[in-house]
């Protein structure tokens, strides 16, 4: 057997035999947001192309935007965790959530060309998301044993990035059967987005199926009052500034291999692919070999892909910048939640998980937001290589800040 000395989440675990099988919560809550990502994707597929080649937006406008709208919900996303936490309101906060993000696709049929009510919009759905992340990610993470994290997040995961694949080719066939008309999207979107919600609030149970133990070290009531907790944070926070966000690569490729708007949405379907085939494998490589290296080694994959950009772009180097995105979600997505649970106290752990997510959050509205002006100020080359230095740059440092891997010592 193995005993771990200070029962960090990042130990191989002790025992291989048993908890093995997906805990029924998660494979609820994977049914749910494999509809959601549907609806969400179909919208996220034809956002950039409708905003920066149909509205007219430049780069730093849509840059702005993106990161704005997906960093503002840093308010949201703590006040959802709080919420979530007291009194074990995990469903009840994340239904909120699923609802108020299929509204907002309601809204962006509502709003026609309005900027101002697309900028709504896309700020409800992203409030929808911010709340909702937390308390789902709070659901998985108390439903099983710190050991079999990774592959319960992989499981997730996978479901979740089915839809993701599903809903680019539903955006797609939707486009070619109206003739190119945004509002069949929204509709069709709004549509899948109520359905679940309707599976949320019948299929997943109001709390998590099992009681845990607490660690045997007692944690700070606080998330950041625990130093290895805070280590994790300051990595993630790091790296986030350092991306760029997935839209930017999505336009990068389309302009230098010049695709038809219609092909447009189905640039997506290949990280959605990647992450589908790699959740499940890299979370249970996770849970053997700690989570630490395969959470670095994803943003190493992110920076392969932006070298690639730099080189001459021709078919078979955007579909290895499109794999290697699947990797690099494979193995951090659910890798850093699964890292960081374990050191969270059970009565909390949505509101540290929220924190987590919010920094991350604020980090990529700067690293969105910076990319977007380098590429108005600079052009895309300078703008890339400055990401690609920085993203290096990040990486070295999250090596040293990560906390490493508790050693296992082998007992007779």
């Amino acid at each position: 057997m193995y005993l771990a000395t200070t029962g960090r989440p990042d130990a191989p675990p002790r025992t291989f035999g048993a908890g093995r099988r997906v805990p029924g919560t998660v494979l609820a809550l994977g049914a749910v947001s494999l509809v959601t990502d549907v609806s969400s994707e179909m919208v996220t597929a034809v956002l950039p192309l409708y905003l920066v080649l149909g509205l007219g937006l430049s780069p730093l406008q849509f840059g702005f935007l993106d990161g704005m709208f997906n960093g503002a919900t840093a308010l949201v996303r703590l006040l959802g965790g709080r919420l979530a936490d007291r009194g074990g309101r995990h469903k009840r906060v994340a239904g909120t959530g699923y609802l108020l993000s299929a509204l907002s696709r309601l809204a962006l049929l509502l709003a026609g060309g309005a900027t101002a009510g697309i900028a709504a919009a896309l700020a409800a759905d992203r409030l929808g998301k911010g709340i909702r992340t937390a308390p789902r990610d709070a659901l998985i993470s108390l439903s099983g044993p710190p050991e079999t994290l990774g592959r319960s997040f992989g499981v997730h995961r996978a479901m979740d990035t089915t839809g993701a694949l599903l809903g680019p080719l539903a955006a797609f066939a939707v486009l070619q059967a109206t003739t190119d008309a945004y509002d069949a999207v929204f509709v069709v979107s709004f549509c899948t987005g109520l359905l679940g919600v309707l599976l949320l609030a019948v299929y997943v149970p109001s709390a998590p199926g099992a009681a845990l133990p607490e660690p045997a070290t007692p944690r700070p009531r606080t998330a950041l009052r625990d130093p290895a907790f805070r280590r994790v944070l300051y990595a993630a926070a790091l790296l986030g500034a350092a991306t760029i966000g997935d839209a930017f690569v999505y336009l990068l490729l389309q302009r230098d291999l010049d695709l038809p708007a219609t092909l447009f949405p189905l640039l997506p379907l290949g990280p959605a692919a990647g992450y589908l085939l790699l959740a499940v494998p890299v979370g249970r490589i996770a849970d053997r070999t700690g989570r630490r290296l395969p959470f670095l080694l994803g943003h190493a994959a992110l920076l392969g892909a932006y070298a690639l950009l730099l080189a001459p772009l021709a078919w078979p180097t955007a579909v290895a910048v499109l794999a290697l995105l699947g990797v690099f979600y494979a193995a951090t997505d659910g890798v850093l939640m699964a890292l960081a649970g374990p050191l969270l106290p059970a009565r909390g752990r949505a509101g540290g998980l929220a924190v987590l997510q919010t920094g991350q959050a604020l980090a990529r509205l700067v690293g969105a937001a910076g990319f977007g002006a380098a590429w108005t100020l600079w052009g895309q080359r300078p703008a890339l290589w400055l990401a690609g230095c920085a993203l290096a740059a990040a990486l070295a440092a999250a090596w040293r800040v990560l906390p490493a891997p508790a050693p296992a010592l082998e007992a007779s």
